[in-house]
């Protein structure tokens, strides 16, 4: 579940199906604020991004919807999986963050959960929601990539047909 990046980064969990249903505008990273047992959770990789979402409400960011699961050891001293986490970011962000999400369309969702120098991190993006005839020409362009290499693949290795 978890991938090693190259600079000491951990990928925990990546929120695949927001590549698929927005455009993604610009990327940011923010922390997040945990009790112990999500960041144990965390570190188990027991983290589902796909319905989350992130909010701006009194000058502060919030991370909605985005299930960590509860870390079974830390029995009724554990977390309410689905609660807002509070993210943590600079004002001057914030208010760039809050100028892009107020145009119509714009959103602000998690791409992915990733461990960094043992602290977590969430990518956050700004993002407009795609519609249905776009996600079907995206996957059309990916089958005729895929069909492409295949030719060039079998091309090479003499099989004419």
């Amino acid at each position: 579940m978890t991938k090693q990046a190259p600079s000491g980064v951990k990928v925990m969990a990546t929120n695949r199906k927001a590549y698929h249903d927005y455009t993604i505008e610009e990327t940011i990273e923010a922390g997040i604020v945990l009790v112990g047992s999500e960041i144990k959770s965390i570190r188990a990789g027991r983290v589902n991004l796909r319905d989350g979402y992130a909010t701006i409400q009194d000058g502060e960011v919030w991370l909605l919807n985005t299930h960590i699961a509860a870390y079974d050891p830390a029995s009724h001293f554990g977390h309410e999986p689905r609660r807002a986490r509070k993210l943590l970011l600079h004002k001057r962000q914030i208010a760039r963050l809050a100028n892009s999400t107020q145009e119509r369309g714009y959103t602000l969702i998690p791409l992915r959960i990733y461990l960094r120098d043992n602290r977590a991190k969430i990518e956050l993006a700004i993002a407009r929601g795609k519609r249905q005839y776009d996600k079907r020409a995206a996957i059309a362009k990916r089958e005729d990539e895929r069909r492409t290499q295949r030719a060039l693949r079998d091309h090479e290795r003499g099989n004419w047909d």
